[in-house]
């Protein structure tokens, strides 16, 4: 993690990447906000340039999209080239969705539909690993909406795993992370989600959009709670709280 942080009231702002034009930080800069983050949002599909470092920056944030990390557009091959700058100058980088896939493909790994051509598309199981445990409290259920899945890149740390795309949730060199799932869906983006990606919801697997909304009011609010503490390990290097009352507890009295 960087040591040169700026003083609370000073921070640098979060570099915030997303794929389409009507795209927002949703949930992800709602929190970073609270934090005390300014987010510098850019969209290098609509020709916007991202910084040739991330020196003025607290770190990153890749969205997810519509398109695939294996398209052969110039900006999607532009964007996973640039991954090499917050990695090279280790700042702290959240990947999320097609951000985590780009990710995958910066470390050599392999994005890619399963042969059955099954989707996650609404809510479904998250199991931690061993490392991931150690690392903070999962929710149980995520929301996911994607046709493709990942290899864990060589020297990545897997922290949670799925049923059906088993690599949910990896941590590579101690600053970038990468997620499948979506936990910054706003209530106003979900039900964008299930109107404008109606069609998707005949494919193998994916859920209707009843059970997308239904699963919200179930397992949202799990959700919320660990994004905010997930952001605060990522961000600002911060050991989860319910990791440390668990290791308080073991401490001799």
């Amino acid at each position: 993690m960087p040591t040169d942080r700026l003083p609370e009231h000073e921070k640098r702002p979060v570099l915030i990447v997303l794929h389409q034009e009507r795209s927002s930080a949703g949930r992800v800069g709602q929190l970073l906000a609270e934090k005390g983050y300014r987010l510098d949002i850019r969209r290098p599909v609509l020709g916007d340039k991202l910084p040739s470092t991330l020196a003025e920056h607290a770190g990153a944030v890749v969205f997810g999209g519509p398109m695939s990390a294996n398209d052969t557009e110039d900006f999607v091959k532009s964007e996973i080239d640039w991954l090499d700058v917050p990695l090279r100058e280790k700042r702290p980088l959240l990947g999320i969705c097609l951000g985590a896939q780009m990710l995958v493909r910066q470390l050599g790994g392999k994005v890619q539909a399963n042969a059955d051509g099954s989707t996650e598309i609404g809510w479904y199981p998250l199991r931690p690993t061993e490392k991931g445990r150690l690392l903070m409290h999962w929710p149980r259920m995520v929301y996911h909406f994607h046709r493709e899945g990942f290899d864990l890149p060589h020297g990545a740390e897997l922290l949670a795993e799925g049923d059906t795309y088993p690599n949910q949730a990896f941590r590579y060199g101690g600053h970038a992370w990468g997620l499948q799932f979506h936990a910054e869906l706003t209530r106003a983006m979900m039900h964008r989600w299930v109107v404008h990606g109606a069609h998707r919801f005949i494919l193998p697997n994916a859920q209707q959009g009843r059970e997308h909304l239904e699963g919200r009011m179930l397992f949202d609010a799990p959700l919320k709670a660990w994004l905010n503490e997930f952001l605060d390990i990522v961000f600002e290097g911060k050991t989860s709280k319910s990791v440390a009352a668990a290791r308080a507890a073991t401490l001799p009295a």
